[in-house]
């Protein structure tokens, strides 16, 4: 949370508020914020809870979503060589994979391929 405070910059506002605040009221002013901080804790944690009580299933169904599939570049590319009828194919697929499945999906090997003379 701190990476860009440095030492020195903690302690120069320590001595700040030691100056503003006085050495009277720096320890309840602390105690007040550890305070703070416990009730801000306590509430998150309680919406949390909550949040997970009333999305119940749906919240489970969202953890095991796998947004990898989402990614643009694969989501394009799902989209532009999978058949409309087919199952798309899993978001570690390569092209070269999906390009294959989807010629042996549309081309019955055992029949002649179609012949039209009238378009030669």
């Amino acid at each position: 949370m701190f990476d860009s405070i440095g030492w020195g910059e903690i302690i120069v506002l320590a001595l700040a508020a030691l100056f503003i605040f006085g050495p009277d009221r720096l320890p309840d002013l602390a105690k007040d914020a550890a305070a703070g901080l416990k009730k801000v804790r306590t509430a998150i944690t309680g919406v949390r809870a909550q949040v997970d009580e009333s999305l119940g299933d749906d919240l489970a169904k969202l953890r095991d979503l796998d947004l990898r599939q989402y990614h643009p570049r694969t989501f394009i590319k799902n989209q532009l060589l999978a058949d409309d009828d087919a199952p798309r194919p899993a978001a570690g697929a390569t092209a070269a994979t999906t390009v294959a499945a989807a010629a042996a999906r549309t081309r019955d090997h055992s029949a002649p391929p179609p012949f039209d003379p009238d378009a030669t």
